[in-house]
């Protein structure tokens, strides 16, 4: 997240949260952090804030009214009744306690604090965050003993990276707020219980959770369903992954109709795509529109994980970038090996 440095913490409660099927404890805290000191209070903040994309937001929900979702009604509470900050910190972490019980759950540190002047767009709003420290590190300490010098082994916290979060805005509660997610640790789908469970949240269907999904879609297709089904190879695989980053940066608004027509021309690779991405869409529990505006943001951040190297064995590393018909793929019985035939017009 960026424009932090205007934030200011306000208040910050920890409480140690378990497994209560390894027989783990809930452990509250009576008080709230001493943030005396302002070198803590701003690694706090970067600690808390600095892994958000503030493009990226959900929306609380529930099946019946968003007023049942347990973290929307405890943090609406926060904001209209600051002085409830404590007695509803412990009732987030026995919420928090309930929904551990998956085995990859790991023992952590809660952590809920209170957030003002956070930059929301234009203007500066107040924010709640939620946080999870599962995740402890090795660290040396060196110190003076006497005349001498100690090391000793401890544990901590990378304040670079947290694990788990949330920051909640103080804006629209009519339609759930909007928040901000990160869950760096338990991907899988059977252990995602910090947004499905816990959370509950929903991503807003902007055009920044359009591009970005549809090009996550993109991406899983080409690289699995396309290679599997129709028997091509690594280089044709990354022509079409260029081609669809390329329809993605040189237009502004996306039509499915165009896409698929443009890019993956044929009609067995289309019906596959589209079987593919009603899968996909009922997988991730979200829906992607067939026509919205591209957002640059999202496409810049998912062209950071578009690759385009063709890899082979440990010798050689081949950037492609476009032009898939100057390269050209054979076999040699001579070596018995592969090879592949670049075709360019200038060195440099």
């Amino acid at each position: 997240m960026t424009g932090i440095d205007s934030v200011v913490l306000k208040e910050v409660m920890v409480h140690k949260v378990g497994n209560p099927t390894r027989g783990e404890e809930l452990k509250l805290s009576a008080n709230t952090l001493s943030l005396n000191d302002t070198d803590v209070q701003k690694l706090l903040t970067k600690y808390f804030l600095g892994a958000f994309n503030e493009h990226e937001q959900y929306h609380f929900t529930h099946l019946s009214d968003v007023n049942m979702n347990e973290v929307y009604t405890y943090a609406s509470a926060i904001f209209e009744k600051p002085d409830s900050f404590v007695p509803n910190t412990a009732l987030l972490a026995h919420f928090l306690y309930t929904k551990s019980t998956h085995v990859k759950v790991k023992e952590g540190e809660m952590y809920i604090a209170l957030f003002d002047q956070v930059p929301f767009g234009n203007e500066y709003v107040q924010a709640l965050g939620i946080f999870k420290s599962e995740t402890k590190e090795t660290f040396l300490k060196v110190f003076q003993h006497g005349q001498s010098w100690e090391v000793i082994q401890e544990e901590g916290i990378n304040i670079n990276k947290v694990d788990k979060g949330c920051l909640i805005f103080r804006k629209n509660k009519g339609q759930g707020y909007h928040v901000c997610v990160v869950d760096a640790t338990n991907k899988q789908n059977d252990a995602q219980y910090w947004v499905n469970e816990f959370l509950q949240v929903t991503p807003y269907a902007d055009s920044y959770h359009n591009t970005d999904k549809y090009l996550g879609l993109c991406k899983q297709f080409i690289t699995n369903e396309y290679a599997e089904k129709f028997e091509v190879n690594k280089s044709e695989q990354i022509d079409l992954l260029n081609r669809s980053m390329d329809y993605f940066k040189t237009k502004e608004q996306f039509s499915m109709d165009e896409f698929t027509k443009e890019i993956l021309h044929h009609t067995e690779v289309v019906d596959s795509f589209m079987e593919y991405k009603q899968t996909y869409e009922t997988a991730k529990n979200f829906t992607i529109e067939n026509e919205f505006d591209i957002n640059l943001a999202a496409v810049k951040k998912q062209a950071k994980v578009f690759k385009t190297v063709l890899k082979l064995d440990k010798n050689f590393h081949i950037y492609i970038h476009g032009r898939r018909d100057l390269v050209e793929k054979g076999y040699d019985e001579m070596s018995g090996k592969h090879y592949y035939k670049l075709y360019f017009e200038q060195e440099s």
